[in-house]
């Protein structure tokens, strides 16, 4: 009788959830201006490659804008290219540099300027049957590998054959890169692919906006991830909300990188946003009032370090809510599993505050560049 009641009692917390769940839910309703051609979400899976999977699915809809091809874009093809690099730069460094997964977008940029691109069905990144990406136990060897070419260096010499031991275990664990590979039944190179799908890499830049940089100039953003010191243009954050408001609004996708450790980014509710001081206890139970994001306050956030190079992210899409606000909508690489199929709303107090930079075809904001 005692376990019935249990099995009752927990019927009822489990509706009362779900109701509670769905009001939350509820409380936000959009209406789509803008729904800019892109694939289908990924899943990025147990791997730190967000930056390859948005800039991926960024030059996917890149290409579909400009000649019309839809493809689906290997995003391990760009790791495999980039992770030689890294360590590089970590051995230069003589290990005083960070070596992990991470990266950013202009990485995918580089990727596609010095070796290419490819089709997803010309490399996967999958070896012996796997059928989901875990780059663990190869994060893991690498790292371990350059701290020993570091360490076991013969009368402070470096051995020139480090590289083929990192392309080995690379290769071990996700393959080497085709030279040449079919496509809809033509041959191509990953160079002659990339031309196919028109996509330039020049024609790309990054923009950000910080005030420890002077605005109108480049700088290499001083984030952990940056490990090739890309180099962004610094707008006011005024101008980076409306250059890339108009380049959606004008058919331009564009790749985000943010902070996404805040509570206010929930991926299970499918929204960014930026809860005012008093509002957070409020937060998925009902329409939150969102912070005033200035140009002093967002610098704030990333002086005292509260403000984190997180993840990297595709915008493909401009909606409002019930109450007119508008929100951009983002493409996420964790997989379809949320309201949305694994799109968010990002609300622009959110975007004004969070975002550490976008990367964006030149054309959309060249009147920002002036």
């Amino acid at each position: 009788m005692q376990n019935n009641t249990l099995n009752i009692c927990a019927s009822i917390l489990t509706i009362a959830a779900l109701f509670v769940s769905t009001n939350a839910q509820a409380q936000y309703t959009f209406k789509s201006l803008v729904d800019l051609e892109h694939t289908s979400v990924k899943d990025q899976c147990r791997t730190g490659t967000c930056w390859s999977y948005s800039t991926s699915s960024f030059f996917e809809s890149e290409a579909a804008r400009i000649t019309g091809n839809v493809v689906d874009i290997s995003e391990m093809a760009t790791v495999r290219y980039t992770y030689p690099l890294k360590a590089e730069t970590y051995l230069r460094y003589h290990g005083k540099h960070q070596f992990s997964p991470g990266s950013l977008c202009h990485d995918v940029t580089n990727a596609a300027e010095g070796w290419g691109l490819c089709p997803q069905e010309a490399y996967t990144g999958l070896k012996g049957g796997a059928t989901k990406h875990d780059h663990g136990a190869m994060d893991e060897e690498l790292q371990k590998a350059v701290e020993a070419i570091l360490k076991n260096r013969e009368n402070g010499v470096l051995d020139p054959s480090w590289k083929d031991e990192i392309a080995s275990i690379l290769d071990s664990h996700i393959g080497s890169l085709p030279i040449k590979f079919e496509y809809n039944g033509k041959s191509f190179t990953p160079e002659s692919f990339r031309d196919f799908l028109g996509i330039v890499p020049s024609n790309y830049i990054n923009l950000s906006s910080f005030t420890h940089h002077p605005f109108g100039e480049e700088f290499i953003l001083e984030v952990p991830d940056n490990f090739s010191q890309g180099m962004f243009f610094n707008l006011p954050i005024d101008d980076l909300q409306r250059a890339v408001e108009a380049a959606v609004v004008n058919g331009y996708s564009v790749a985000w990188d943010a902070d996404v450790s805040e509570k206010g980014f929930s991926f299970k509710y499918g929204m960014a946003i930026l809860p005012a001081e008093g509002e957070e206890d409020k937060m998925w139970k009902e329409v939150v009032k969102e912070e005033k994001v200035t140009q002093a306050s967002r610098q704030v956030g990333f002086d005292n370090q509260t403000t984190t190079d997180d993840h990297l992210m595709h915008i493909v899409g401009l909606a409002t809510d019930q109450t007119g606000e508008k929100y951009f909508v983002i493409k996420n690489s964790w997989g379809t599993n949320n309201k949305y199929g694994g799109k968010q709303y990002i609300s622009m107090a959110y975007f004004r505050a969070k975002t550490i930079s976008v990367l964006v075809h030149k054309d959309a904001v060249s009147r920002m560049l002036k």
